[in-house]
């Protein structure tokens, strides 16, 4: 490799535990990330408890805080610090009387460059998200840390390939996703495993960008997380991965200079018709 080469790592824990032991967990695999060489690295959707959006829970919008000054935000801005890491952290936001699913992104110094607040929102058996969050009232966009710019979007975001153009044509050099999936309970027998996996390499190939995701393993009263996190290249390919069950660090190199030079002879981005696409910003089933 030759040029801008970042080292990406994605975390994959088992999060079950609602004692606060999963900080320690986690604080625990962003180090060894960090010690193999890691400048970026990826966490789970939602990594200090269980998943608790399975069910409708009145008392469990409690557990939203605001970001100035929340306890893992600040604990883990100090870990950022001293192993010179960016880390994006996925957490129950409250603003006034509104609630997110949020990442506040972490620079490789500690600082918190920005949050961006969940846009899409599942909604179904298993995953209730919507009864505890607002959707995020902006487009996501790129931000510029120590390594690279970063394009973060969130779990469900995944399925929608406008999340990523968007990131891409603001100038993201790789897009992360913390998540949260696994198995359907309200349709047994589907496996959204490999399609997961083809949407977001999909992305990374329709924009010339490599995509990371992390995900949780593990069984949650019945709920079983696939893991699987992954880091592809901007061609698709799968460079590193997890297992189903396994916890741990997967690390990969991306040459962002050649990932740039590439993207520039393919000219995907550069062969659009924007002019054309006004038909996007249409809902289903009403008329023009």
């Amino acid at each position: 490799m030759s040029g801008r080469v970042v080292s990406t790592a994605v975390v994959q824990a088992e999060l079950a535990a609602a004692d606060g032991s999963n900080l320690d967990k986690i604080e625990t695999l962003v180090r060894e990330a960090a010690a193999g060489g890691a400048s970026v690295v990826v966490l789970p959707e939602l990594f200090e408890g269980p998943y608790f959006p399975k069910t409708k829970d009145e008392g469990l919008r409690d557990r939203a805080r605001p970001a100035a000054d929340h306890p893992m935000i600040k604990a883990m801005s100090r870990v950022a610090a001293e192993c010179s890491v960016v880390l994006p952290l996925s957490f129950f936001e409250r603003e006034g009387r509104r609630c997110f699913n949020t990442v506040a992104t972490i620079d490789a110094d500690g600082s918190c460059l920005g949050l961006y607040r969940k846009t899409h929102i599942p909604e179904g058996p298993g995953y209730e998200e919507s009864f505890y969050f607002d959707p995020g009232p902006n487009a996501p966009v790129a931000l510029a840390t120590k390594y690279m710019k970063l394009g973060v979007s969130i779990c469900w975001d995944q399925w929608y390939p406008e999340c990523a153009r968007l990131l891409a044509l603001d100038g993201a050099e790789l897009i992360v996703y913390p998540s949260a999936i696994g198995s359907e309970p309200g349709r047994a027998g589907v496996d959204t495993k490999d399609p997961w996996r083809r949407v977001m390499t999909g992305h990374a190939v329709a924009n010339s960008i490599p995509v990371a995701a992390a995900n949780r393993t593990g069984n949650e009263n019945g709920q079983t997380f696939y893991g699987h996190s992954f880091i592809c290249d901007h061609r698709g390919a799968v460079l590193a991965e997890l297992g189903p069950d396994e916890e741990g660090v997967a690390l990969a190199e991306l040459d962002l200079d050649e990932i740039v030079e590439y993207r520039d002879w393919f000219g995907l981005l550069r062969g659009r018709r924007p002019e054309l696409y006004s038909g996007l910003a249409k809902v289903p089933g009403k008329a023009s």
